[in-house]
């Protein structure tokens, strides 16, 4: 199985400091046995929009993107994210919404992230902080691979 992270952060795009979001989310990414590209790192909006072009065009299984899901008029990447999604997950993205805030932080309600379908590959926008893409990885631990079964046209068994 194939995996691309995408890192939407202006600020670490152009050097400012370095982004560790990308790199936990490989790693886990890996663990979990997917083949990982990246983390690459974009700015928000159009470059995300790029990126994310060239990781569908690639066809991984999976694209989990970090950064730009909040509310901040740089943060764009669900508005570049949704018009390439066949079918969106609604219940993923607010899944991880509702694990940040059952777990104390009230603010991951703010996440604009969204999750869905774009051909044959799964793409979930994670928030742009560590702790967020440790919950959001927590909540997609347990349901990657039937989701990603699923893409592939498997059948509904309840995935263990």
């Amino acid at each position: 199985m194939k995996a691309w992270v995408i890192v939407a952060s202006n600020r670490a795009a152009e050097g400012i400091y370095q982004d560790d979001t990308g790199p936990l989310i490989a790693e886990r990414l890996t663990k979990w046995g997917y083949d990982v590209s990246g983390p690459i790192v974009v700015g928000d909006g159009q470059p995300v929009a790029d990126a994310l072009a060239v990781a569908l065009a690639v066809g991984p299984e999976l694209i989990v993107t970090t950064g730009g899901t909040g509310v901040n008029p740089t943060d764009k990447t669900p508005d570049v994210t949704r018009p390439l999604l066949e079918a969106e997950l609604p219940g993923i993205a607010e899944a991880i919404r509702a694990f940040g805030v059952s777990h104390g932080v009230p603010t991951a309600m703010l996440s604009r992230g969204l999750a869905g379908v774009a051909g044959r590959s799964v793409i979930v926008n994670l928030p742009g902080s560590k702790g967020g893409v440790r919950d959001a990885l927590s909540v997609l631990e347990p349901i990657h691979l039937h989701v990603v079964d699923q893409v592939r046209g498997g059948d509904h068994r309840r995935s263990t």
